[in-house]
C-alpha cells in the first residue's frame, strides 16, 4: 500500500465520521482512566454497564479509596479479571492522590508507572483526554492494519510504529478511533462486512466477503 492509498483511506474515514471518539462513557479524565483500565479483555458495553453505577458512588481517587477493595470488587465483578483490576485501581488512586493532586498526569512515563496501565492504556488516555497524536493498538487495530495492508506487523509495537510513521499527520489524531470503530463494526474478525466497507477498493485482503 502506498502513501496515496493510505491518505485516501483516512480521507474516507474522515468524510464518514469527522469527529470519532471512544464508546466508553466518562465525564472526567479520571473516569476515562478507570474505564480504560476496566476495558482490558472486556467490551466497552460491559464496562459502561458497570461504570454507570460505579461513577455515581465514586468518581475521584479519594472516592475510590473510601469505597474500599471489597465494595469495589463487588461493583465490578461482572468484568473479567475484576479482582486484579480492583487492586490496580486502588493502587493507582493512591498514587494519584499522593503524587499528582488527584489529577491524571499528561505524561507517558507517569501514566505507564501507574498499576494496571500499560502502553496501550497510556496511549488511549494521551489521545482521548489530552489530544496527543498517538495510536493505541488493540486487537481491532492490529487486525485491520494487517488485513488491509495499511500497516502490517507481527507485533502490536511493530504495527503502532508503522502507523505512526505512515498515517498522514493531519489524520493521526483521530486514526486510533477510526481504526477501532472500523474493526469493531465493519472489518470484523470472523466475517468482515466487505460489501459495506468504504475502503473496500483500497484494501488488500484477499478473502473479501462478497454478499452483505
Amino acid at each position: 500500500m502506498n502513501a496515496q492509498q493510505r491518505r485516501e483511506i483516512f480521507a474516507r474515514f474522515a468524510a464518514v465520521n469527522p469527529e470519532p471518539t471512544t464508546e466508553l462513557r466518562y465525564n472526567t479524565t479520571f473516569e476515562l482512566l478507570v474505564a480504560v483500565i476496566l476495558s482490558a479483555q472486556a467490551t466497552d458495553k460491559s464496562v459502561n454497564r458497570v461504570t454507570a453505577e460505579l461513577f455515581r458512588k465514586a468518581n475521584t481517587p479519594a472516592g475510590f479509596l473510601e469505597l474500599g477493595l471489597p465494595e469495589l470488587e463487588r461493583m465490578i465483578q461482572t468484568i473479567g479479571l475484576y479482582k486484579s483490576k480492583a487492586r490496580h485501581l486502588l493502587a493507582t488512586c493512591e498514587i494519584l492522590s499522593t503524587q499528582y493532586g488527584s489529577e491524571v498526569p499528561n505524561d507517558r512515563a507517569a501514566l505507564e508507572a501507574l498499576p494496571g496501565v500499560g502502553r496501550k492504556t497510556a496511549n488511549v488516555i494521551l489521545n482521548t483526554a489530552f489530544k496527543a497524536s498517538v495510536i493505541a493498538v488493540d486487537t481491532h487495530i492490529f487486525r485491520v492494519s494487517n488485513r488491509t495492508g495499511l500497516a502490517p506487523g507481527k507485533t502490536v509495537r511493530q504495527v503502532e510504529l508503522k502507523l505512526m510513521k505512515t498515517v498522514p499527520k493531519e489524520y493521526r489524531l483521530h486514526a486510533h478511533h477510526w481504526l477501532i470503530l472500523h474493526g469493531r463494526y465493519i472489518c470484523k474478525a470472523r466475517r468482515p462486512e466487505c460489501p459495506h466497507c468504504v475502503i473496500n477498493d483500497l484494501c488488500s485482503y484477499r478473502a473479501k466477503t462478497l454478499n452483505p
